[in-house]
């Protein structure tokens, strides 16, 4: 089942259940997808890998709006963008543990031989493109960092 089929069930099943926040994230990445399509050409179907990427930007919008709401101390506005994040995440492929990210860090930093900072493109870029879907760039950067530094 396609993505665009499974938020439309669960869309289903929030009206039944009268879950206004679970609605209101379902019908943002509905909206995403279709704007995205849009973008694309009439009949074209969005790839899983473009579908993942879109997912990941929803999740990564709200918990940056929680962010800066929190700093500004309005916990109730941050509250619903992290039930919001929560729910889309379900939409995610299954996410890596900081230690297996950092597994395939290592690997690759041994692979391509860096050395410094200098190379942390290098390895950003390959790490980035095998773990796609499954960590977030923040996270993936911090590592590649913290091995680099050393």
């Amino acid at each position: 089942m396609g993505l665009q089929q499974r938020v439309m069930e669960d869309m289903k099943a929030a009206m039944k259940a009268k879950d206004t926040v679970a609605l209101e994230s379902l019908r943002a990445i509905k909206s995403a997808l279709l704007l995205a399509q849009t973008e694309t050409g009439p009949g074209t179907e969005l790839s899983e890998e473009d579908e993942v990427k879109l997912v990941q930007k929803l999740v990564k919008q709200r918990k940056d709006s929680a962010a800066i709401y929190k700093e500004q101390g309005r916990e109730d506005l941050a509250e619903p963008e992290l039930a919001q994040a929560v729910i889309i995440e379900k939409f995610l492929p299954e996410q890596l543990t900081e230690e297996e990210i950092e597994r395939v860090v290592v690997q690759t930093i041994d692979a391509v031989g860096a050395s410094g900072m200098k190379d942390m493109g290098k390895v950003m870029g390959i790490v980035s493109q095998e773990l796609a879907g499954q960590a977030d760039g923040k996270t993936i950067s911090n590592i590649v960092k913290a091995k680099l530094a050393n």
